[in-house]
């Protein structure tokens, strides 16, 4: 069963990724914060088994990295 959840989660985060591909109006350091929420949120969710606030915060987290390192 986790490891079910853990590729469902994995596949969602990949399909967040991909779905990026397609946001070329965006600045360098906009498409940063995005896959950097989109990577936290996927690594927040797997470290806390799903929970819903590890998730959310994997993607603040990720999102301010994201913003952060982006040119």
């Amino acid at each position: 069963m986790k490891s079910i959840h853990t590729l469902t989660l994995s596949l969602l985060g990949a399909g967040l990724l991909l779905g990026l591909g397609a946001c070329a109006g965006m600045s360098s350091q906009d498409k940063s914060t995005a896959i950097g929420a989109g990577v936290g949120a996927v690594g927040g969710a797997v470290l806390t088994n799903g929970s819903a606030l590890g998730t959310i915060g994997g993607a603040a987290v990720g999102g301010v990295i994201g913003h952060e390192v982006g040119d």
